[in-house]
């Protein structure tokens, strides 16, 4: 996630480059055109307000439709660190009670909060990691036990199998009086938020934004470059201007490149780019809270932001 204030102009170039190229080439070889006498390399202006008025429309749209996906994800992600919270006080308040009315030993029931709770924690890391496609059970393989974490490596669906563990869990802690007979009451409902939590990132992760508007987004974009020095050069001429022409034709094909480019770059937010919802940063508020929920104080550092950036 971008912080900052001011971007790069380095890494604003690296995304448009495709579209500089492409408008420094057309606004250059036009003007050449014009120089060496071809007059009739100029085109009515109104052709490309059209197009730029129908190139507006698209890019608005996705625009809108980029930034709904991106901020549903990050409601989700929010959700998934509040039911975070809920989860661990759950299990560590009904855990106690069976302390304070003698039904297991304080080192059972310390085993048991520490094993919920630090799996729940290992259950976020798989999430973001299954989000982004990637496989590093090196990150949260401390935070489960080593035959645990042998049979997840032959899953497909980690985050998902994680959760059944913890359903099983709880009904065998309620076995053993750890937790009332009750309590599943409580925790059932949680659970199944985060079945459905991470049903929804499925869905934002595997459905892509609809590609008719990706596709004619990108051509009216290509289409609008391509022309707009061909319109700009004959009025440019009528004022004795057509040197300046070039540096005008690309000022307003990166005006439009740009806001083309910010829609595309945050339609998916689960990519692991500098533009994503920032997963790993919220991970680790989960683990620095819910360790910290356990009486711990060898909390992991915090995650700060980076040169402007928030992973």
């Amino acid at each position: 996630m971008i912080l900052r204030r001011i971007f790069s102009p380095i890494k604003v170039v690296q995304y448009l480059r495709t579209e500089l190229v492409l408008t420094l080439i057309a606004s250059a070889g036009v003007y050449w055109l014009h120089r060496t006498g071809y007059t009739q390399a100029g085109l009515p202006f109104s052709i490309s307000a059209i197009l730029g008025s129908a190139l507006a429309i698209f890019v608005a749209f996705r625009n809108n439709s980029a930034y709904n996906r991106w901020w549903e994800a990050r409601t989700i992600w929010g959700s998934i660190i509040n039911n975070s919270r809920i989860f661990a006080r759950q299990i560590i308040a009904n855990a106690d009670n069976a302390v304070a009315t003698g039904k297991s030993t304080p080192e059972q029931v310390q085993a048991y909060k520490r094993e919920l709770v630090y799996r729940q924690i290992a259950y976020a890391h798989a999430l973001r990691q299954h989000l982004r496609r990637q496989n590093e059970p090196a990150e949260y393989r401390h935070l489960l036990a080593g035959d645990e974490m042998e049979s997840l490596l032959q899953r497909q669906n980690i985050p998902n199998m994680l959760l059944q563990t913890q359903g099983m869990r709880i009904k065998e802690g309620m076995r053993a009086d750890i937790l009332g007979q009750f309590d599943n009451i409580s925790l059932e409902p949680t659970l199944s938020g985060f079945n459905n939590f991470q049903g929804a990132c499925e869905r934002i992760k595997n459905t892509p934004l609809l590609r008719q508007y990706d596709f004619f987004t990108r051509l009216f974009l290509i289409v609008f470059i391509l022309l707009l020095p061909f319109c700009l050069i004959g009025d440019f001429a009528k004022l004795e201007l057509a040197p300046l022409m070039p540096a005008i034709s690309i000022l307003i094909s990166f005006v439009f490149a740009t806001m083309g480019k910010v829609g595309e770059v945050n339609e998916d937010p689960f990519e692991n780019r500098i533009t994503d919802v920032p997963l790993t940063a919220m991970c680790n508020t989960i683990e620095r809270d819910l360790k910290e929920m356990l009486g711990e104080t060898d909390l992991p550092e915090k995650m700060t932001p980076k040169d402007g950036y928030l992973f």
